[in-house]
């Protein structure tokens, strides 16, 4: 009796791993999640996403008119673009309308300000002193910036969340 039941909860363990991982599955296709860790963004990218990040979602005309008009890329030079960030994984189409795709962005605009920092913070050997210090030297950190940094640091030690 004790063997049989012991075969019935391992069936009943596989289920629901299997059930999890079937809803796992799904729930990583659904939202589209990307390893930011893995994928840089050009600037260019960076202010299609801009784009994507204000208005939810864009056609690739709506980014393409986003961009100053002095420098305005061609529609196909966008549409080019959005296809190989659409490669990457960092944007989506959502719906269909007419003739034309909606996308909206699979990266938050905070995990790519992440990549971006981490990224700027190796070409200074990972050391954050050389980026304060140039900071300060062009005027770009206020005292309300080190008031924030302290108060946040602070927040850190006594166990909390920036």
């Amino acid at each position: 009796m004790l063997a049989a039941r012991s075969a019935e909860m391992n069936a009943l363990d596989r289920a629901e791993n299997s059930a999890l991982l079937s809803m796992t599955i799904v729930v990583n296709k659904k939202t589209g999640v990307v390893n930011m860790k893995a994928t840089r963004l050009t600037k260019f990218e960076i202010q299609i996403m801009e784009t994507l990040w204000a208005r939810g979602e864009a056609s690739i005309r709506e980014m393409q008119e986003a961009f100053p008009e002095k420098k305005r890329p061609g529609y196909t030079t966008v549409q080019k673009i959005v296809y190989r960030m659409e490669e990457k994984g960092v944007l989506r189409r959502v719906r269909k309308v007419g003739n034309f795709h909606m996308f909206a962005a699979s990266v938050s605009r905070d995990a790519a300000q992440r990549r971006l920092v981490d990224d700027l913070l190796a070409m200074f050997g990972g050391e954050a002193r050389p980026v304060v210090a140039h900071l300060i030297g062009a005027g770009k950190l206020t005292l309300e910036d080190v008031e924030f940094a302290e108060k946040t640091l602070k927040g850190l030690k006594d166990g909390g969340e920036v």
